[in-house]
């Protein structure tokens, strides 16, 4: 095989950044959707759809709700593509604009503050806090009847820590990226979690212990 014949074959197979990198799949989709080309767009939303669902689902509550949102999130995708690093992940920029349309609807739905509550401003005091290392009930989360007590027990919750659960349970992000997503370093993202979380164990475990054997 010639010099030639090799250089071609590579070139055909990878797309390289401007700083001559060899792109990422998504990466290459991002180049190829700039260039209207329909078929790598609709793949970047196959990519990211059910996730940002899910998550706006976890959000809201509501299917309807959710799906809008998420439309409206790769609606602005499209719009943003010239804008967009092709080197870097889109999941967290696509999570933040889910995030802030899910807010936007949450602050016209209630009068609840998406600020965190008032023992946990301060940051420095989260990060001491022990870690709520405890699972959730393992039988809420084998249990599809139980999906929707889950869902209501989420949308309890203030909206700072909704957003973390649902982005850790739905969105199936890493805390380093909801730390991107939220604006907050990693350790607070943990902690915030599982104060979250032992706020969920407690509305669960009272829902269970509320609901009959009979049932």
């Amino acid at each position: 095989m010639t010099a030639a014949v090799v250089t071609h074959t590579l070139n055909t197979r990878f797309t390289v950044s401007s700083e001559g990198r060899a792109l990422s799949i998504e990466g290459q989709q991002i180049v190829a959707a700039r260039r209207q080309d329909p078929a790598a767009f609709e793949a970047l939303v196959r990519r990211h759809q059910a996730g940002i669902f899910n998550f706006c689902m976890r959000m809201l509550g509501q299917a309807e709700d959710a799906a809008d949102v998420a439309q409206e999130t790769f609606v602005q995708l499209f719009s943003h593509l010239a804008r967009l690093d092709e080197r870097e992940p889109i999941a967290p920029w696509l999570f933040r604009v889910a995030r802030n349309r899910c807010i936007d609807i949450i602050r016209r739905r209630r009068t609840v503050s998406i600020s965190l509550p008032d023992d946990a401003t301060n940051e420095t005091a989260w990060l001491i806090e022990p870690a709520d290392e405890e699972p959730l009930p393992d039988e809420l989360l084998e249990r599809a009847d139980l999906q929707r007590v889950l869902t209501e027990a989420i949308g309890e919750l203030p909206p700072a820590y909704a957003e973390v659960v649902a982005l850790r349970y739905a969105g199936d992000r890493s805390f380093a990226e909801i730390a991107v997503i939220l604006d907050v370093d990693e350790g607070a993202a943990r902690v915030r979690f599982h104060r979250a979380k032992a706020l969920l164990r407690r509305h669960l475990r009272q829902t269970i212990d509320g609901v009959s054997p009979a049932t």
